[in-house]
């Protein structure tokens, strides 16, 4: 797949991903195929007006840890729940 960025992105050409429909009915490994199908390069594709872009670090910390990490920013968390305290 070719590396496009947000930057070199041309915006006419990526899919909106509020375009995407997909059937929650099938099984997920068909579900996913979809997805990559209508989205073209799920890496880089808008949203609306703004294009974003995923990229992925190269590091030991996993994703449920930095979602613990985040949700523990914002109130109290043991790992598995998450108790928000306060008001925004």
């Amino acid at each position: 797949m070719e590396r496009i960025t947000a930057r070199t992105a041309e915006r006419a050409k990526l899919c909106d991903i509020n375009d995407v429909v997909i059937d929650t009915s099938k099984p997920c490994k068909q579900r996913i195929r979809e997805y990559v199908r209508q989205i073209g390069n799920p890496y880089c594709y808008r949203d609306g007006d703004v294009v974003v872009e995923i990229e992925y670090a190269d590091t030991d910390v996993s994703l449920h840890d930095r979602l613990v990490a985040y949700a523990g920013s914002l109130g109290q968390c043991d790992g598995n729940k998450i108790q928000i305290t306060g008001e925004r």
